[in-house]
């Protein structure tokens, strides 16, 4: 059923009025609930005195996607839709092509709902070699089938798909899905249609070892954990409900898996071969640094970014960055790590509440 706000729009005009009041929200709203937390807190990389090597020597490349990049990081998934949701993917995706990053658009349902609204999530004519992933919900995947699923990839020219989790953020959403059922078998379609190229991931509530194991014996090779911490989907949706819905999506703006127990949890349930994404709530190098420790193969990142894009524009975003892979390098000298696989090598102290995590999970 439409909102109040939005009754009589057709469904590609409310999904694009969403999209601006998303970005809106997101720019200058409390979409990160005082008290929710990455717990990365709880993580302690150990000092290394002696590093015994130069800041020159540290090689921060990955693969991803059959892709290599310089560093492990993801712009992940933030919008598409609109004029303005356009201006973010292209910044955002000219930022990952200049450093060698991964970058994903937002939920490609505008342009299935609208095929006009394609050039919003177009960047390759600015990012022609990065890794790049498309992306949609599952629900409305069960609805458009696994060959609507990889038109939304190829008219984007996509390296791989994101196939984004949000029940949380669907139950407060005004307009949002109601009916979870089926989506396992959409994910076993997926995995024949895109293999290695599929990445599952979550949107602000984690992914738990118990889902992880389920999604990799149905071949999913790609998970982004998304954990709690970051920007809530389920409290920007609260901004936006009335009454009973957004009554209900205050007491759940905090609900989810902890970052830091999403990752070390997963990696431990999924063991080495499977590549994990750790977003969430991840806002430094440092936090880059203390979930690759954690098990992560790539950190992703958004709100920081997006925001410092919308007060300076690309240049903003750009000084942003910069500080964040400043830190992220300077994380593995200070450990003695000349690179990732070396800095999940060193000792680490677990602290606190996510230890009670961990061992729950």
């Amino acid at each position: 059923m439409p909102s109040k706000g939005q009754a009589g729009l057709r469904g590609e005009e409310a999904t694009a009025k969403r999209k601006d009041a998303h970005l809106d929200l997101c720019a200058t709203g409390d979409v990160e609930p005082q008290g929710n937390s990455t717990l990365l807190e709880d993580v302690r990389l150990v000092h290394c005195a002696m590093p015994e090597m130069a800041v020159d020597e540290v090689d921060l490349s990955t693969e991803f996607l059959g892709k290599r990049l310089r560093y492990p990081l993801l712009i992940t998934g933030m919008t598409g839709g609109t004029e303005r949701a356009g201006a973010v993917n292209r910044d955002m995706a000219t930022l990952a092509e200049r450093h060698g990053l991964a970058f994903g658009v937002g939920s490609q349902r505008a342009m299935a709902e609208n095929p006009q609204l394609t050039e919003t999530f177009q960047v390759r004519q600015v990012a022609p070699t990065i890794p790049l992933l498309g992306n949609i919900g599952l629900y409305q995947a069960v609805g458009m089938g696994v060959d609507g699923v990889r038109r939304l990839a190829e008219d984007i020219g996509a390296d791989g798909m994101a196939l984004h989790l949000n029940a949380g953020q669907e139950l407060t959403q005004p307009e949002g899905d109601r009916d979870f059922r089926g989506g396992y078998k959409v994910v076993e379609g997926l995995v024949r249609a895109f293999g290695s190229r599929l990445l599952v991931k979550e949107t602000g509530c984690g992914i738990g070892p118990e889902v992880a194991r389920r999604l990799v014996e149905l071949g999913v090779r790609n998970l982004d954990v998304s954990g709690l911490g970051g920007t809530s989907w389920v409290r920007v949706e609260q901004l936006r409900a009335t009454g009973v819905q957004a009554q209900v999506g205050a007491e759940f703006s905090s609900w989810g898996i902890p970052t830091a127990a999403a990752i070390a949890s997963v990696r431990r349930a999924v063991g080495p071969d499977v590549r994990l994404v750790a977003s969430g709530g991840l806002r430094t190098g440092l936090d880059a640094a203390k979930v690759i420790a954690l098990g992560a193969d790539v950190a992703g990142t958004a709100l920081p970014l997006f925001r410092a894009q919308q007060e300076g524009g690309l240049e903003g975003a750009e000084q942003a960055l910069a500080i964040i892979l400043s830190g992220l390098r300077q994380a593995l000298v200070l450990t003695g790590s000349r690179n990732c696989g070396e800095l999940r090598q060193k000792p680490r102290v677990i602290m606190g509440q996510l230890k009670d995590w961990l061992a729950a999970l």
